[in-house]
């Protein structure tokens, strides 16, 4: 299944802008994109060197970049490739300072799901973490510690798989797979 590129733009602090069809007219007048399309513009492949603001990624996923929303998405994103819970983010706002509510870190996380920032994880029970890498890969869920770990994507192999109903395509297939320590 291929990887749709606009979502791994906005996985990374530091990496792409956006797809190469939707140039970033934030960064008029910086150079530094092989694509660049109009004087200025920068067009969004991994060789891109300019990394966007959190603000941006924000706006060219459609989302208003408020100040809670940067706020969270800087928290979000500082710490590279994560999974985290609601709780676990809310936590850190409150460390850090960040005047939300529980209800505003739910909400948010899951605008940001529904802008492709994240992906929704579900692998136990009612607790759902959310992975800020939504390039295509798999996890190893470590029971009893409650740790979910990546596992790139060329390591697993699947075969098999069913055919889709009619009309309907495979989008994504998810592979958790669960740990505990030998007995």
């Amino acid at each position: 299944m291929p990887q749709d590129p606009t979502n791994a733009a906005f996985a990374r602090p530091g990496g792409c802008v956006a797809i190469e069809s939707a140039c970033c007219k934030s960064y008029i007048g910086r150079q530094g994109c092989p694509f660049n399309r109009a004087e200025g513009y920068i067009c969004a492949v991994m060789t891109c060197e300019i990394a966007p603001s959190v603000e941006d990624r924000l706006r060219l996923s459609g989302l208003r970049p408020t100040r809670q929303r940067v706020a969270l998405a800087d928290l979000l994103f500082a710490k590279g490739d994560r999974h985290l819970t609601v709780e676990e983010l809310h936590e850190e706002a409150q460390v850090a300072g960040v005047p939300v509510s529980l209800a505003t870190v739910y909400n948010t996380l899951h605008q940001f799901t529904e802008a492709g920032l994240i992906r929704v994880l579900a692998v136990e029970g009612a607790r759902t973490y959310f992975d800020t890498n939504v390039s295509d890969h798999h996890h190893f869920f470590v029971e009893g510690r409650a740790e979910v770990l990546d596992i790139p994507v060329n390591n697993i192999e699947i075969g098999n798989l069913p055919e889709p109903p009619e009309g309907m395509e495979i989008a994504h297939v998810d592979v958790v797979i669960r740990l505990r320590p030998k007995a």
